[in-house]
């Protein structure tokens, strides 16, 4: 599943670069003869180049780690960088694109200062890293090249004007920005990163719904009621009845709309990690990246949508006490003026990566031991609350910002969740250092995350068997192959139970035990006064052959806490008009996705915050569609 890339600049321009970059690493134009012309000096030091040389030609790799595991490969003739080849499996519609565009950049300046890409800030730190590496081993000075920047031109300032303009390019931007369109209006979607994408990108891609009647035989009598009970109950009845009934109750018609974009979906139901219950449905295309896919297929057949990226919303533009448009910065500094015809969408995530905003809020409720820098997210970088300040600037009200969820499903290395090995509740256990279950794994995110900061080292791993990776080829819920994260470090594989806790350094005998234990369980030997230790309830089922985790080869994955989801944000009603600390509607001013608060009170069932886009950012296109003023 690995992409290579390779970038080559033209010779004539890589050897201009070279012979700049040549001279500024020269003896300085103060020193030399004063009879000594310009022209001279730059002869001079072009042939002490061509004597000594920049770099020591050749080849030369490094491993590095952007979202995921990547291989930079950089060849170097004696004065130029000529070719950077990537291989890797970075995050389609956020990493991807950087990993297209980034070699060109440092090829065409012959040099590292390129700044990272907001929104895809481990991949192209990844890619830079990586090269810097390669411009050691061939003796080239990584500092000098740090120094070489790209020239900036700054672009005129600009005015412009859509009946609706959303902020923010994730899956809630996204479904109001098509909504909209489909109600007949021009859209202007302001996005400060480079790509569409947000967090959604990165999901696992589960979406919850209660079907309508199409997936039922796998989804154990489930119903609206019982998916909006989890809900409200699963967040501690703190979440808004009206807004999680909203939810619910429109889950399966976003499913169908999707669908009738021509998202594709895999057969059947799942559960997802505090999910509670089977009703999590699939995409096809991995992580999120089936929802942009569908989304960009619905903006190539039908024109009206306008994407303008790396421009960052700076504030709320209010005439009259109404809101109608927003002050941006664009990428070269100018100023960028957005201005709606109808209503505006605030669509721009939440505050997972903002480590300030997170210690306050924290504080507050001292729900987690700590949030600071040491705990990982599993975030985009650009995810830090920025709309939830402009919104609150203009007196609307956050609510509930202490409601903060970790997983405990995090890369030790990154935060994010790729490497996680699992594909359903059912089928896996987690062991501390110790080779011992901790916690039930089909229970709270926040209940999972507690207990897991109280083992040792606060990490853990995954258990499952080779139920779901017959051939080792097989991929997980982020498009990696369980062979490539085996061969890269991130995962084990052993043929024995004993084998594999040799590997991961727990005591056997206490695997061994916990593995038995969950499969007594999944055969159906549950006797009175015998349930779970734990209170878990969801096992593989008693019919399949292959019950329990019993069929080896066996794998183990490392995890630790992460910060995943911020439930607070701008208080909304059901039709997403933004509400002010007084209680009343901020006209023309309409939010939606993670930037909200009030849906899912304390803790958010795994699966819904998918919904949460789709449902929400339909019915906030609509609603700014319909605005008048």
């Amino acid at each position: 599943m690995k992409k290579s890339y390779k970038r080559m600049a033209a010779m004539t321009m890589a050897m201009i670069l070279a012979g700049s970059l040549a001279a500024c690493q020269s003896k300085p134009a103060e020193t030399a003869a004063p009879e000594t012309t310009a022209a001279e000096t730059t002869t001079a030091a072009e042939t002490e180049a061509e004597k000594a040389g920049a770099y020591t030609p050749g080849t030369y790799s490094a491993t590095v780690t952007g979202m995921k595991e990547m291989t930079v490969t950089v060849t170097f003739t004696a004065d130029a960088i000529e070719s950077i080849e990537l291989e890797h499996e970075e995050t389609p519609g956020i990493g991807e694109p950087v990993c297209e565009s980034m070699p060109d950049q440092i090829i065409e300046i012959q040099g590292l200062g390129i700044d990272a890409v907001a929104g895809a800030t481990l991949s192209s730190q990844a890619i830079l890293d990586g090269v810097a590496d390669c411009v050691k081993q061939a003796g080239g000075d990584v500092e000098a090249l740090k120094a070489v920047k790209p020239e900036v031109v700054a672009a005129e300032d600009e005015e412009l004007t859509a009946d609706v303009v959303v902020i923010g390019a994730g899956g809630a931007g996204m479904a109001a920005a098509v909504t909209a369109s489909q109600e007949g209006k021009s859209v202007l979607v302001i996005e400060k990163t480079g790509n569409m994408g947000g967090n959604t990108a990165l999901a696992g891609g589960a979406l919850n719904a209660v079907d309508d009647g199409s997936e039922t035989a796998l989804a154990r009598d489930d119903s609206v009621d019982f998916h909006y009970e989890q809900t409200f109950n699963g967040g501690d009845q703190q979440g808004d009845p009206e807004l999680v009934r909203t939810l619910v109750e429109n889950a399966w018609d976003g499913v169908e709309w999707l669908k009738e974009l021509g998202m594709e979906f895999q057969p059947g139901v799942f559960t997802v990690t505090g999910g509670m219950y089977e009703r999590a449905h699939k995409p096809v295309e991995p992580e999120g990246s089936g929802f942009f896919k569908t989304y960009k297929a619905y903006m190539e057949d039908h024109d009206g949508i306008t994407m303008k990226y790396n421009t960052t919303a700076e504030s709320f533009i209010v005439e009259d006490g109404v809101v109608v448009g927003v002050e941006c910065t664009g990428e070269t500094g100018n100023k960028v003026t957005a201005k709606a015809n109808n209503g505006v969408v605030l669509a721009t995530g939440g505050f997972g990566r903002n480590v300030e905003m997170r210690e306050k809020y924290n504080a507050e409720t001292k729900l987690w031991p700590t949030l600071d820098e040491s705990i990982p997210s599993t975030n985009t970088p650009a995810i830090t609350g920025d709309g939830m300040l402009m919104a609150e600037a203009i007196g609307a009200d956050l609510i509930q910002m202490g409601n903060i969820q970790l997983l405990p499903l995090g890369d030790p290395k990154t935060g994010s969740l790729s490497g996680n090995i699992e594909h359903a509740v059912e089928s896996r256990i987690f062991v501390n250092k110790e080779g011992k279950r901790f916690v039930n794994e089909g229970g709270r995110r926040d209940e999972m995350t507690l207990a897991l900061f109280e083992q040792p080292d606060t990490t853990m791993y995954i258990i499952m068997d080779s139920d779901t990776y017959p051939t080792g080829e097989e991929v997980n819920n982020f498009n990696e192959t369980i062979s490539s994260l085996v061969e890269a470090g991130r995962a084990y594989k052993a043929d024995t139970l004993e084998e594999l806790a040799e590997q991961i350094g727990v005591p056997a005998e206490n695997l061994v035990a916990s593995v038995e234990e969950y499969n007594r369980h999944c055969q159906g030997g549950d006797l009175e006064g015998q349930e779970d230790e734990f209170g878990r309830v969801l096992f593989t089922d008693t019919d399949k052959v292959n019950n329990g985790i019993n069929n080896g080869p066996f794998y183990a994955a490392e995890r630790v806490p992460t910060v995943h989801h911020t439930m607070g944000g701008v208080k909304i009603n059901t039709n997403t008009e933004v509400i002010d600390k007084e209680g009343n509607v901020i006209p023309g001013l309409f939010a939606a996705g993670e930037v909200t608060g009030g849906i899912h009170g304390t803790n958010r069932l795994g699966g819904n915050a998918l919904t949460d886009t789709v449902v929400f950012g339909r019915i906030a296109g609509k609603s700014a569609s319909d605005y008048t003023r």
